[in-house]
């Protein structure tokens, strides 16, 4: 990946795209025996989620550095880049669950970060060594913002991209560099300043982030990716065609950038963008079952999915493209099938079991992300998605002693967000007796408006 380019920076401008390696003969003999995939294993359900997800931390995570480990052997801190990634994984599952748990542990990866990356101090250029390892942490924190409502995050969010707006941007020639030495353009860098620079306008309502984030995504759009086949490529250097192996998560900032300009402007063209880049993933680069690639030879780029994840399941759960739904379905029923058993780990290749032996990090993760960000329904305490919220109560039927883990209290609800194809009826009773109510998929603000109203009144519901 982009860190193992940055050793050959000196010999040869060539190949400043993301690069896989192949593991080392001895690298393979690491990873352990192969298990045979057991008849037991059936496909996964969203419940499962905090089983993997809980594996993965035991498997990965440092309590004491508040960081991630790079490998299951706990020898050595992950990428500086990579960290970022686990702490939208951790933000993703606070979302899942609204339990103060688990939003201790995002606060405590900021901390983690604090304390690792010399106090966030973004003109350190031996900590920070390239452009796009700091825009990984500024789209974080700018979410950690707007999760918990912490000023620090979005100060050091904005800080973060004044410091690689200013040192990355061409204002010639357009797009943004990814590293230091101005030597190319890659995709690693300008989709995610888009979706910073989004966030960013969306959190401080500044216009000047809006005007950046169009003006990258135009040229982004122009020279990384093929506008009629949705390919993106991983970089352009100097007035060469853009080149590189087309990887996931490059499609997936696309798609993120895309989705937030449709999301802001309602203009259909970056819908069909993000659908069209979606489209080259699935029917491209996947096997011929539509398994995702298996990015991640013993080096980061097992992290790839993770991200790639992040941005099909928003343009799935906000845009409401559940036509890639039954496709994700199956690459997580494959990689949850092929887990680890003794560990419950997944691996970054979803398609054959996971190794026994120690693994990365990296390799570990997407599937987890894939799990975390599946859709479900979330009830509000009050109207206009105010108040408290429930964690995503996935398919099923909750009296109101199974709907209460989520975090939903009787006679409480005031409002409703249902996933694009699902139903919920609603009751006034427990074990689904009374008064009923259904709500299609999409938004319900306000229950008082239902006839009659189910203002307070909700006890039990089935999600169908």
């Amino acid at each position: 990946m982009k860190k193992t380019t940055i050793l050959m920076l000196g010999a040869c401008f060539a190949f400043l795209s993301c690069k896989k390696r192949d593991a080392s003969p001895a690298d393979k003999m690491a990873l352990g025996s192969v298990p045979p995939i057991s008849e037991a294993l059936n496909s996964w359900d969203p419940a499962d989620a905090t089983t993997a997800y809980n594996a993965f931390n035991t498997a990965c995570y440092n309590p004491t550095a508040k960081l991630y480990y790079s490998t299951t052997l706990k020898d050595a801190d992950a990428a500086i880049w990579t960290n970022a990634i686990f702490w939208d994984m951790a933000m993703d599952n606070y979302i899942r669950t609204r339990k103060s748990a688990d939003l201790t542990r995002v606060n405590d990866m900021y901390t983690g970060g604090y304390n690792k990356y010399d106090h966030f101090n973004w003109n350190n250029t031996t900590v920070w060594f390239i452009y796009d390892d700091m825009m990984w942490w500024v789209m974080a924190l700018c979410r950690a913002n707007q999760l918990t409502g912490n000023a620090t995050y979005l100060t050091t969010a904005q800080a973060g991209f004044d410091r690689v707006w200013n040192g990355s941007y061409d204002p010639v020639g357009g797009g943004m560099y990814w590293d230091f030495n101005h030597s190319g353009k890659n995709s690693c860098i300008n989709f995610p300043t888009v979706i910073a620079a989004m966030r960013l306008y969306t959190l401080t309502g500044n216009s000047a982030y809006l005007t950046k984030a169009q003006s990258i995504y135009t040229w982004a759009k122009a020279n990384l990716t093929n506008t009629s086949t949705g390919q993106v490529y991983d970089n352009k250097i100097g007035s060469n065609p853009p080149g590189g192996q087309a990887y996931t998560y490059n499609a997936g900032t696309a798609i993120g950038a895309a989705y937030l300009l449709y999301k802001q402007s309602g203009n259909s063209a970056y819908l069909s963008d993000a659908t069209r880049y979606a489209d080259y993933v699935k029917n491209n680069l996947c096997n011929a079952q539509g398994i995702l690639p298996a990015e991640g030879d013993f080096n980061e780029q097992g992290v790839m999915k993770a991200i790639f994840a992040q941005y099909i399941m928003q343009l799935i759960n906000e845009g409401g493209q559940t036509q890639y739904l039954s496709w994700i379905q199956t690459n997580v029923d494959t990689g949850w099938a092929n887990r680890d058993p003794s560990r419950n780990l997944t691996y970054r290749n979803y398609a054959v079991p996971c190794p026994t032996g120690y693994i990365q990090t990296y390799e570990a993760c997407s599937l987890v992300d894939f799990m975390l960000l599946y859709p479900g329904v979330t009830f509000y305490q009050n109207t206009l998605y105010g108040g408290t919220v429930t964690g995503k109560i996935p398919k099923g039927n909750y009296t109101l002693s199974q709907l209460t883990p989520y975090g939903f209290v009787n006679d409480w609800a005031s409002s409703a967000k249902v996933p694009t194809g699902w139903t919920v009826t609603m009751y006034k009773d427990d074990n689904f007796t009374g008064q009923t109510w259904t709500l299609p998929g999409g938004d319900t603000p306000h229950f008082p408006n239902l006839t009659p109203t189910a203002n307070d009144l909700v006890t039990s519901v089935k999600i169908q």
